[in-house]
């Protein structure tokens, strides 16, 4: 199958990244949002994300004319959905956006196209969803057009280059369907492109995540067991990993982000009768950052009244993406207890966190406060050194919860410095 122009409906982590570098390959590309303030900073040729090697190829993109913009698709071979695909109340998956970007496609659809989703969502949308509403047009699917689920399966932070290098999945309702969707992403796909049927497509992409959840999970488990048995948790995940069959993964204040924290509630939602390890791995994984919050309260008693420094809020290191991030709920924790938080983030310089006040340079916290937790482990606060903090007569506190305090220079300052998952007598050896 040939195309000349795609459609990719949905402009943000994952759907502008994929049309710049179908751009960047000689596409023409009509990149569609319903949000009229994406669409003006990106016609002006800005970006209203954050994600490495981006600018250099979305400005290529534009001044080549092969990358535009527009609220509604138009006539086009292929249209590829990338919408969210929130919570709503009872974590059920709200499809919303997928079924508006399904019915925006409805007048343009024509014999012969490609319709991709790529937006995660629970098994069976493909089949059950988004395929009744494309054949509203008279047109049978997997015989008058093509329609596909292709996973994105990338890492904020790398998302170019693994767009173009990781392994791509297409699940086709028929296998033309498949070999269809497997002819759009050869244009820029150099890893192996795995061909299935669609609902395989999508419980691939759920099951990665919430193996990945009950991973974390356990190793949060773990970081509070060795608080009860007095042995650091650090040191014993590195022992254990040295077992060939073992890969325990870090402990932290939760799981966060659009993916790993949302994914195994679809599998909850569509299967609750046989889902019980999935759905108590996402209750321990929620669980984390009240938990967190009572460690710090264990240790330096009651924070009503405290200033607290909070250092991080996005749900992982280096990256800009602050959707459910366990920093943002534990610092909402810390303030529902009393506390007064100031938060810093080296990539919140231009965000927004309802309820959060963010200062923008962290020296700004040097010396004013009675607490401080760190909460990402961001490149940037790797450096950071205990002299910043020992501006002041009363010493702060410091938690870490992602084990980045562990030098040196942390283990000789006259801070007391806690790490979670480390017993109260091996903290007091800092």
């Amino acid at each position: 199958m040939e195309f000349e122009k795609i459609c990719v409906i949905g402009l943000g982590y994952i759907g502008l990244p994929t049309a710049s570098t179908f751009a960047s390959h000689g596409i023409n590309v009509l990149g569609v949002d319903v949000n009229p303030n994406i669409l003006q900073i990106l016609q002006r040729g800005d970006l209203h994300i954050v994600e490495p090697g981006l600018r250099p190829l979305f400005r290529q993109a534009l001044q080549s004319k092969k990358l535009t913009f527009a609220d509604r698709p138009t006539e086009a071979q292929a249209f590829l959905i990338a919408v969210p695909t929130p919570f709503k109340d009872g974590k059920l998956a709200d499809m919303q956006y997928v079924i508006s970007a399904a019915e925006s496609i409805v007048p343009w659809l024509r014999k012969g196209n490609l319709v991709i989703l790529e937006s995660t969502s629970p098994p069976r949308t493909t089949i059950d969803l988004v395929q009744p509403i494309l054949e509203k047009t008279g047109l049978k699917a997997g015989e008058d057009f093509f329609l596909a689920y292709s996973p994105e399966r990338v890492l904020p932070g790398q998302i170019l280059r693994e767009l173009v290098e990781n392994a791509r999945v297409i699940g086709g309702i028929n296998p033309k369907s498949a070999q269809a969707g497997c002819d759009l992403y050869k244009i820029f796909v150099r890893g192996e492109i795995v061909q299935t049927d669609a609902t395989t497509a999508e419980m691939v992409k759920l099951m990665e995540n919430t193996y990945r959840d009950i991973n974390i999970a356990i190793a949060n488990e773990f970081s509070r067991l060795a608080d009860r048995f007095g042995i650091d948790i650090w040191e014993a995940i590195s022992i254990a990993n040295r077992h060939p069959r073992v890969k325990i993964l870090n402990p932290g204040p939760g799981v966060g982000g659009h993916c790993i924290s949302v994914d195994p509630w679809f599998l909850v939602e569509a299967a609750p009768d046989i889902t019980p390890l999935v759905l108590t791995a996402r209750r321990v994984n929620d669980s984390q950052p009240g938990y967190v919050v009572n460690w710090i309260e264990k240790e330096a008693g009651s924070v009503k009244g405290k200033k607290v420094a909070a250092l991080g809020l996005s749900y992982k290191p280096n990256v800009d993406d602050f959707r459910e991030s366990p920093a943002v709920e534990v610092v909402k924790i810390l303030q529902e207890r009393g506390a007064s938080v100031l938060a810093y983030d080296p990539y919140g310089e231009h965000s927004h966190i309802d309820g959060i006040t963010l200062v923008n340079d962290i020296a700004d916290l040097g010396g004013k406060v009675d607490i401080v937790v760190i909460l990402v482990a961001h490149d940037q606060f790797m450096s950071m050194t205990p002299a910043m903090w020992a501006k002041s007569d009363t010493l702060p506190l410091v938690f870490d919860t992602v084990n980045i305090m562990n030098t040196t220079e942390w283990i000789n300052t006259p801070l007391k410095v806690y790490h979670l998952g480390v017993a109260e007598w091996k903290n007091k050896r800092t």
